[in-house]
């Protein structure tokens, strides 16, 4: 299939309403089939026939939760997204990364803000370790950014306010939250392979998540 072809049916699959609205919310974080379901007041078969469409394209992507095994998340592959143009996004006062133990990838993912916005960040776990996975440092340090060490993995009932925008980079996470996430990012656990390049492919997809999140924001 030529570039064009690619395009055009790329184009023909979102030639829908519904279809253009399920790829709208796919381009801000991670759902699944219920979620989006619900998200849409739409039926079961209905939302079935459209992720079908989508996915005979190569829109979406289907991974398995980590945590309810039953579960599967839908995401847009990333290939595809620079051919979307979904409404800007007005910024937060701050972000609010959750995993569970706000040991690994919520920490890589408040360095990775950082070091890309300007807006204020935070991290917290769902059932904090207690200590930051040395792992997640040593990956962060390998991609010039810096993890402090010492610092204490918080429970998310600590660190939540008021105005943040939530978002869970861990299955677990978002379907143990007791207040609902804004967003959720399916992301790998790290730790459950152990591998500095387990930890860089981590740090890639939250990098690759929070640079086009980012670039969504509407001007000041």
């Amino acid at each position: 299939m030529t570039d064009l072809e690619r395009r055009v049916d790329i184009f023909a699959a979102l030639a829908d309403q519904t279809r253009l609205r399920i790829v709208d919310l796919l381009s801000l974080g991670d759902l699944s089939s219920s979620e989006i379901g619900s998200r849409l007041d739409l039926p079961s078969n209905l939302i079935a026939h459209h992720l079908a469409v989508l996915e005979s394209s190569d829109i979406i992507a289907r991974t398995r939760s980590e945590f309810d095994r039953r579960r599967r998340y839908i995401g847009l592959r990333p290939e595809v997204f620079e051919t979307l143009a979904p409404a800007s996004v007005k910024p937060p006062s701050r972000i609010l990364f959750v995993c569970t133990a706000n040991s690994a990838r919520s920490q890589l993912a408040e360095v990775l803000w950082q070091d890309v916005s300007e807006i204020a960040v935070a991290s917290a776990g769902t059932a904090p370790a207690e200590a930051v996975n040395p792992e997640a440092a040593a990956a962060a340090a390998r991609h010039g950014l810096t993890i402090d060490a010492s610092r204490r993995p918080r429970h998310v009932d600590e660190v939540r306010a008021e105005g943040d925008l939530v978002i869970t980079v861990c299955d677990d996470a978002h379907e143990k939250l007791v207040v609902r996430d804004d967003l959720h990012w399916s992301i790998r656990d790290p730790a459950r392979v152990g591998t500095p390049a387990a930890f860089d492919a981590a740090f890639e997809s939250l990098s690759r998540r929070i640079r086009g999140f980012v670039s969504r924001f509407a001007p000041a």
